[in-house]
């Protein structure tokens, strides 16, 4: 009797002590555009406290369904909240801001589009990078998949919601960037936190993205990076603190430092 007892006590302080460890870790999951600035985020929790923060890059509508379902502490989106997701009892803190910049291939002579060539270009009203002063060849259009919280931000702001005919859909920015990169007559979009030499990125209305043009509302085609929690479900103690971080003053710097530019 007394062995079965140690052996249940034993079992019993396992999984106390393996709960105890995972409790440690805070699990965040969504958007792939927001890689950089919650790794920058989680490095610096990570060396201040010893708590270990995970990142899922599966996409800011499954990063939103996530927290929705419990499977996650904290969801990553690049997009607004939907009113249903609101109504379902979730909310979204704004961390920072985010221009979604358009880009071609290097070869490409075209340095300026108008915000109404870009939605005619998306919709497939115009076809040929010779209409728009470049170099004759058929407009290649990469966009992002289905869900993707760069893609409706981009559609939004450009008047192409639903309505873009793309060549490619693909599931990542950094996707996006190579495709471009390799092909004379693509264009594309991405964040501006995510862009690389190797792709050129254009003025819109001869507006260049910036933290000044971004934050006064120069630069149109923008979206915000948020939090998103689930106000049903209460953060437990270390995810909580590392939300009470990435939201603090403190926090600015990194998230400049990553790229986009704190939303305060």
């Amino acid at each position: 009797m007394r062995k079965t007892i140690s052996v249940v006590l034993s079992i019993v302080l396992f999984i106390c002590l393996l709960g105890c460890k995972n409790n440690k870790n805070v699990s965040t999951d969504g958007s792939t555009s927001m890689e950089l600035i919650i790794g920058a985020l989680g490095e610096a929790y990570e060396m201040k406290t010893g708590i270990t923060v995970t990142y899922n890059p599966t996409g800011s509508s499954a990063g939103i369904k996530a927290v929705s379902e419990g499977r996650c502490d904290i969801g990553l989106a690049s997009r607004k909240l939907k009113k249903e997701e609101i109504e379902n009892g979730l909310k979204e803190t704004v961390l920072a801001l985010d221009g979604i910049v358009i880009i071609v291939n290097h070869k490409n002579p075209v340095g300026n589009l108008k915000m109404s060539q870009i939605s005619a270009i998306f919709k497939g009203e115009i076809r040929n990078w010779e209409q728009l002063g470049g170099d004759k060849g058929e407009i290649i259009l990469i966009g992002r998949e289905a869900g993707s919280g760069t893609r409706d931000g981009f559609e939004t702001a450009t008047d192409t919601l639903h309505k873009a005919k793309y060549r490619q859909e693909l599931t990542s920015s950094g996707d996006v960037i190579t495709t471009v990169s390799k092909n004379a007559f693509a264009i594309g979009y991405t964040s501006l936190s995510s862009v690389k030499n190797n792709v050129k990125t254009l003025r819109i209305d001869n507006v260049i993205p910036s933290e000044e043009t971004i934050k006064n509302g120069n630069y149109k085609v923008q979206r915000p990076f948020i939090a998103v929690t689930n106000e049903n479900k209460p953060l437990l103690e270390n995810s909580r603190n590392f939300f009470e971080f990435i939201t603090s003053e403190e926090a600015e710097d990194i998230i400049r430092f990553a790229g986009v530019f704190p939303a305060g």
